[in-house]
């Protein structure tokens, strides 16, 4: 339900009452909204249940088959489930003679066509929805007077049932005084009535032209003339009709083919609305009454008759508890109180959510009796308080129920405990008499051997039949000897059963007569499916992750060797324009994957000196084969005479158009021209480098610059500076900076530090800072290129 504020009137000021009208209006529309909604789920939930009981499908299966009837048959699906409420609920106690769906569709594919204009279908769509507001007959009679009146000038609508003696019964009205409908209100078994005519033929009777008719036919009205022209429509159901209803007009003339269909139509919809409002029938008198709670008090069990009390929505919300033996109320927690005449959720609250509460819903939806689980019920047996096994079990007895509760002895509750271990460890028990060749099993063997427990156990020497024929020699060499030297065995085999191949585990020994003789042999059958499963399950999986390991390190390998094919790496520092560079690449020592991080020094025919660092997005094969294609491709563009930011903006369109159309890959292209000793650079989201002069470390400002992949309009921007004598720059991919989990802006301030400490100047200069930089268990490739200035003094 929705509200809105509503802004406080001035100290002395009248309150907005137009206001306060419109926000309590809105409110009862929301309120009646919400009604209908919660009306219109409870119809459908009803029908779902009812196409259920038919056909056995689970509730899903019933959504779908009502969905897909609603739109062969161009109905809405409220439309459809009251038509399926109507015609198709199987009367009480025949659930189990559901026919299934094939039976369910054909049965009723009269309903499946629908030839009516389409505003008559709009026109029942209307109806339907306006239904589920509908609470007694007389409610039907006047919403079908407000559907039908605009429509084809009906004036009144009478609603009649059958009745035991053969008439009728008026049941709802609507269009008619009091006084008439009292005159009307039965209707004896006599020839010449319309309603009674159309409810034995089970077809309308249009009554269209009123002097032939009133001839013929004993017409309601005073005067009958009142209305010129009439239909009686049977309301069909499951078996023949017993509901009629008429509509009547004051104006003469036909009923159209368009008039006809929609009647017709209107019918099926009121024959679900009007099944929902039957009721368990009243007692006559209290000496019935008297009678059935005196039969209930001489039951020696616990034991209820209960009739259901039904929401507005059908559905059922409580039951009433018409005769109790004087053992329930204790079993319901109200010892010493009479249950008799109360509601059952009075009596305990709670039921709802125990078991014995659906189980009465599902038999009064399928006639099918009902029996619970045991449970345990603590009780005072002579002063003394102990603790009893009961079973609870509802039966259908007409629109009622009959709940009763069975007490088990000491023997009951041992069979149950034996039969509840078989069940839980999924074996059973099995005797053999070889003296007699009689044999006996429990239900749990004949259920896991598959076998009808109508065709009795099979004999021990006959047990190796019933496996397959490669562990049939197994069986019958163990059983051989168990029968002739008392030998016992524990022995697994296979049988082929409807659900597939079935593992079993037989496990017997022979008892002996005293002269040593094997007489008689006891053991027992076990499932072992599920575990054999889990340990084929087991094996497979050890050896997918055996030949996994084996693709992946055999991948590793070959990624390893195209990356030293790809990086040829010098064990001394390189002089490019001028420049000393030395380089170093660290691969990843965790996992089995090879990075796609890289580097190129190159001296260009020009003079100037190529540096570039990149490190592509993930590892493996793919991720070399991409270094490789952007490593080359970068070297030819620049050699070429490419600019820095051309070069990566066509390196991003290649990306765009690679195999892998969602590989990125960052990177640092920079250009030192000698001459003027003047650094150009570009980046593509990559850390940026880091400048070392005078004995403080800083980074360069980063120009901007979209990873490589990311976007198909990157912008890209060059950044110059000017290295002096005796700097120091260093290149470097990200392996370098990031370990979890400290942030990588912790990282770039350790290499900062690193750089500026003081160290050896020597051809092995790099190795200080990656003994401190990088950690001994590597989670990503590291790449390094240090780049110096010579100093004056080494000019």
């Amino acid at each position: 339900m929705t509200s809105e504020p509503v802004t406080p009137a001035q100290p002395g000021a009248a309150p907005d009452l137009v206001e306060l009208a419109k926000i309590v209006a809105r409110q009862r529309a929301e309120l009646d909204r919400l009604r209908d909604q919660a009306a219109t789920a409870a119809v459908v939930e009803r029908a779902k249940g009812a196409v259920m009981a038919l056909t056995g499908c689970p509730a899903d299966a019933a959504g779908e088959l009502l969905l897909q009837r609603a739109k062969a048959a161009r109905h809405t699906l409220l439309e459809e489930c009251w038509i399926t409420l109507g015609t198709l609920v199987p009367a009480p106690g025949r659930a189990s003679e559901s026919p299934g769906v094939e039976a369910y569709d054909s049965g009723t594919a009269a309903l499946e066509q629908s030839d009516a204009p389409d505003d008559v279908n709009a026109a029942l769509a209307r109806l339907g929805q306006a239904l589920v507001r509908v609470m007694t007959p007389h409610d039907l009679a006047r919403c079908l007077l407000e559907h039908l009146g605009p429509d084809m000038g009906a004036d009144a609508v009478l609603i009649y049932a059958s009745r035991p003696d053969g008439g009728l019964g008026l049941v709802g009205h609507a269009g008619i005084d009091d006084q008439l409908a009292a005159q009307w209100c039965q209707v004896p078994p006599l020839s010449g009535m319309a309603a009674l005519d159309a409810l034995r033929a089970g077809e309308p009777r249009w009554l269209e032209d009123f002097a032939a008719d009133e001839r013929q036919d004993l017409l309601i009205g005073d005067p009958p003339d009142r209305w010129r022209s009439r239909a009686w429509l049977p309301v069909a159901g499951t078996g023949p009709a017993e509901v009629c209803i008429g509509v009547l007009r004051g104006r003469a003339g036909v009923f159209t083919s368009r008039d006809r269909a929609h009647l017709r139509g209107v019918t099926r919809l009121c024959a679900g609305r009007l099944r929902a409002f039957d009721t368990p029938p009243e007692r006559d008198a209290d000496a019935a009454t008297d009678a059935v709670q005196a039969l209930f008090e001489a039951l020696p069990v616990a034991a209820m008759l209960l009739t259901p009390l039904r929401a507005a929505t059908g559905e059922t919300e409580d039951f009433r508890v018409e005769a109790a033996t004087a053992q329930v109320g204790d079993l319901l927690g109200r010892t010493g109180e009479e249950p008799a005449g109360r509601r059952l959720l009075e009596l305990r609250p709670a039921l709802t959510a125990e078991p014995l509460w659906q189980g009465c819903l599902q038999v009064l939806a399928t006639g099918t009796a009902y029996e619970g689980e045991p449970f345990a019920h603590e009780e005072v047996v002579a002063g003394v308080a102990e603790l009893s096994v009961y079973t609870a079990r509802v039966a259908p007895l007409g629109d009622a129920l009959v709940v009763s509760w069975i007490r088990h002895g000491s023997s009951d509750r041992q069979e149950q405990r034996l039969a509840d271990l078989q069940r839980l460890g999924n074996l059973g028990w099995a005797n053999w008499n070889l003296a007699t060749q009689e044999a006996s099993w429990s239900t749990q063997v004949f259920s896991l051997v598959g076998r009808d427990p109508a065709h009795g156990p099979v004999r021990l020497t006959e047990v190796p039949e019933l496996a397959l024929p490669e562990d049939t020699p197994a069986l019958t060499r163990a059983i051989g000897e168990l029968v002739h030297g008392g030998r016992p065995f524990d022995v697994p085999f296979r049988i082929r059963t409807s659900g597939g191949i079935r593992h079993l585990r037989l496990v017997a020994e022979a008892v002996a007569d005293r002269h040593g003789t094997p007489v008689e042999v006891h053991g027992f059958v076990q499932d072992m499916t599920a575990r054999r499963r889990a340990e084929l399950a087991l094996v497979e999986s050890e050896r997918a992750i055996l030949n996994q390991h084996d693709v992946l390190q055999a991948e590793r390998t070959l990624a390893s060797r195209l990356q030293h094919a790809l990086l040829p790496m010098s064990n001394r520092p390189v002089h490019l324009a001028g420049l000393r560079v030395e380089v170093a690449y660290l691969p990843a020592q965790s996992g089995v994957h090879v990075g796609g991080d890289w580097f190129s020094a190159i001296e260009l025919p020009d003079g100037d000196a190529l540096l570039v660092v990149g490190d592509v997005a993930g590892h493996g094969v793919d991720a070399v084969a991409t270094m490789a294609q952007l490593r080359f491709t970068a070297k030819g563009m620049v050699i070429t005479g490419s600019s820095l930011t051309g070069a990566l903006a066509r390196l991003n369109t290649l990306l765009l158009h690679s195999r892998d159309s969602h590989a990125t890959a960052t990177m640092v292209l920079a250009r030192y021209e000698p001459r003027r000793r003047r650094l150009v650079w570009a980046q593509a989201g990559h850390p940026p480098p880091l400048l070392l002069r005078d004995g403080e470390a800083r980074y360069l400002p980063r120009p901007h610059g979209m990873l490589l992949g990311a976007t198909a309009t990157p912008v890209y921007q060059e950044a110059e500076c000017r290295l002096d004598p005796g700097d120091r720059l260093i290149l470097y991919t990200d392996g370098l900076v990031e370990h979890p989990p400290d942030s990588i802006d912790r990282g770039l301030e350790q290499l900062a530090e690193a750089v500026a400490a003081p160290h050896g100047d020597g051809p092995a200069s790099l190795g200080p800072l990656l003994a401190r930089m990088v950690p001994d268990e590597r989670r990503d490739d590291v790449c390094v290129v240090d780049v110096r200035v010579p100093g004056s003094q080494d000019g």
